[in-house]
C-alpha cells in the first residue's frame, strides 16, 4: 500500500503532464497524440487526490464514476481492481479517458482546481483502463443472476453501449442491433484515429461480450426488423433506441452543390469506415487532401477532428473557419492546443457566405465575411454579426461543413405511433427515457440533439435502470405528451 501524504504535501506535486508525439511528426501521421501514463506518472499523479468526503469530482461525472475509490484502489497498485470499479459506473473506461470533456466535468468540479490544476482524472482512467489492455487481463465487475428477460437496443454508440453494458449488470440479455458492419457507432465512425484508435473501441466491446452483451451488425431496424417484430414474434422484452443524430445538417449556401463541398458527416465517416487513415488500405486515396487547400466550417470537436484529419491526409493549407472567437468555441481545450501546434490555421470571427466554383462544377474558393460580437443569444455567448464591406475570398479546393447533424429518421419513420418533437428527435419522459410507445425507451444524441460521448453514456445508464425497474414490476410510466414535452410518473 503506497504512503499517502498529509494534504498540505499533496497540492505541492505540480499536475503530472501527458506525454504526446511531437507536433510536427504527429501531424503526418494517424497515430494517437497522447501517449499515456505509465504506472509512475499514475501514482504520483494519484497522491495529488485529496480524498475529500464529499467529492465534488464524482457529482460531476454525468456518470458517476467513483473517483475516490478508484484512486485509492491505483495508489495500492490494484488498477485491474480499479478498472472493475470504473466500470460499475461506465463500461467504456478506455473511450472515455480519451475523449471526455473532463475540464467540464469531473476535473471541472475537483477541489484541487479552486487554487491548483485539477487532478488529471481523465488521465488515470485512460492509463487504468490501458493497463488491462497491456496485461490481457479485465478487470471486470460481477454481473447479477440472470432474470430471463430480453432487451434489444438498437445502435451501437455509446448510450447504446452504456445501457447494454449496465442491462447485463443486473442480469437481462441485452443484444445491440447495428446498422452497419462496424460496431461502435460515433465512436467508431467520427473519431478520428488519432484521437480515439479502433482498437480501443474494439477492445472495449470486446470486454462488454465477456459480461454477457450479444452484437448483431448490418440490422437496420425499421428496414431489417421493426420495432413491433423486436417486441412481437422476435420476443424481446423492452427496446432502448440509441440511434444518434447523424443526419448531416448543411448551410444553404450558394454554391453548397459544387463538387468538393463535404459534411463532416461524409468526411469523417468515409474516412474511418474506409480506413483512409491507412496508407497501406488501398492504392488511391478516399479524399485526395495532398498539396491542397482545405477549409473546414464550424468550432466543435468535430470540426477540430476534421480539420487535423484534412493535415494528417496532406493538405498543404488547412483553415478552421469559425464565426465567434476561439474561447468561445466548444471544442475542448486540448485539441485546440493540439491543432494550433500540428498547424492548422484558425480564421476566427469570419463566416462563409458563399461557395465559389469554375465551370467544370469545382470548387475553387469561399467567400467570407468578417464577423464582430453583437449582443447575447440564447446560449449567453454574444451572438456574432456580419461587418460591412469585409468580404473577401479564400481560395481552397475543398470544404467540409461541420455545424451539427440532425436526428437518423429511420426508425421513427416506421414508427408512426412513436412521438417526435419539430426536429425529428424522440420524445421522451426525462426520468424514465420511456417513449410514448410502451415497453420502447430511447436516449442520447437521438433524444437530446448532438452531445458528448459521456452524456450519451448517462442517458444509457438512466435508460437502463428504467429498463429494468419496468421488466421487474411490469409498470409504465403514466407518460403524459403536453406541448412536445413528457410528464410522467416515474420518480
Amino acid at each position: 500500500m503506497a504512503d499517502r501524504l498529509p494534504p498540505k504535501e499533496r497540492t505541492k506535486i505540480p499536475r503530472q503532464e501527458m506525454p504526446e508525439q511531437d507536433p510536427l511528426q504527429r501531424a503526418n501521421n494517424f497515430l494517437e497524440v497522447n501517449t499515456g501514463f505509465d504506472a509512475a506518472l499514475a501514482q504520483k499523479e494519484a497522491q495529488r487526490c485529496l480524498q475529500c468526503v464529499n467529492p465534488h469530482c464524482v457529482h460531476g461525472c454525468p456518470v458517476g464514476v467513483k473517483v475516490r475509490e478508484v484512486i485509492d484502489l491505483v495508489l495500492d497498485g490494484k488498477y485491474l481492481e480499479a478498472a472493475a470499479k470504473i466500470r460499475e459506473d461506465n463500461v467504456l473506461p478506455a473511450v472515455t479517458g480519451r475523449v471526455c470533456p473532463q475540464e467540464h466535468q469531473c476535473e471541472g468540479s475537483c477541489i484541487l482546481a479552486k487554487r491548483f490544476a485539477p487532478l488529471a482524472i481523465g488521465h488515470i482512467e485512460r492509463f487504468v483502463a490501458d493497463y488491462e489492455q497491456r496485461t490481457g487481463q479485465v478487470g471486470l465487475p460481477p454481473c447479477a443472476p440472470p432474470t430471463g428477460k430480453r432487451v434489444a437496443i438498437i445502435g451501437s454508440g455509446p448510450a447504446g453501449l452504456s445501457c447494454a453494458g449496465d442491462l447485463v449488470l443486473q442480469g437481462h440479455q441485452a443484444v445491440v442491433l447495428e446498422a452497419l458492419h462496424e460496431l461502435g457507432g460515433v465512436l467508431a465512425y467520427g473519431i478520428p484515429e488519432f484521437r480515439l484508435p479502433k482498437a480501443i473501441v474494439q477492445q472495449e466491446i470486446d470486454n462488454l461480450r465477456k459480461l454477457g452483451v450479444e452484437f448483431q451488425t448490418n440490422v437496420v431496424v425499421g428496414k431489417t426488423v421493426t420495432v413491433d417484430e423486436l417486441l412481437g414474434e422476435e420476443g424481446y422484452d423492452a427496446v432502448f433506441i440509441a440511434t444518434g443524430a447523424g443526419l448531416p445538417r448543411f448551410m444553404n449556401l450558394p454554391g453548397e452543390h459544387l463538387g468538393g463541398v463535404y459534411s463532416a458527416n461524409e468526411f469523417l465517416t468515409r474516412v474511418n469506415l474506409m480506413k483512409a487513415y491507412d496508407p497501406q488500405h488501398s492504392d488511391s486515396p478516399v479524399f485526395d487532401c495532398r498539396g491542397r487547400s482545405v477549409a473546414v466550417i464550424g468550432g466543435g470537436n468535430t470540426a477540430i477532428d476534421a480539420v487535423r484529419t484534412a493535415l494528417r491526409l496532406g493538405a498543404a493549407h488547412a483553415w478552421l473557419i469559425y464565426r465567434r472567437s476561439e474561447t468561445e468555441m466548444p471544442a475542448r481545450a486540448e485539441e485546440r492546443r493540439h491543432a494550433i501546434a500540428e498547424g492548422v490555421q484558425f480564421l476566427t470571427l469570419h463566416n462563409p457566405i458563399e461557395f465559389v466554383g469554375n465551370e467544370q462544377g469545382l470548387l475553387t474558393g469561399v467567400k467570407l465575411v468578417k464577423m464582430e460580437p453583437g449582443e447575447p443569444d440564447e446560449s449567453g455567448r454574444r451572438r456574432p454579426r456580419p461587418l460591412p464591406d469585409t468580404e473577401r475570398t479564400l481560395p481552397v479546393e475543398m470544404v467540409v461543413v461541420a455545424i451539427g447533424a440532425g436526428a437518423n429518421p429511420l426508425v421513427q419513420t416506421s414508427l408512426p405511433d412513436l412521438q417526435t418533437n419539430r426536429w425529428g428527435y424522440i420524445t421522451v419522459d426525462p426520468a424514465s427515457m420511456a417513449t410514448s410507445k410502451r415497453g420502447v425507451f430511447a436516449g442520447g444524441d437521438i433524444v437530446s440533439g448532438s452531445a458528448t460521448v459521456i452524456l450519451a453514456m448517462a442517458a444509457g445508464r438512466q435508460a437502463a435502470q428504467a429498463i429494468s425497474d419496468f421488466l421487474k414490476d411490469g409498470e409504465w410510466p403514466n407518460v403524459v405528451a403536453r406541448g412536445g414535452e413528457c410528464e410522467s410518473n416515474y420518480p
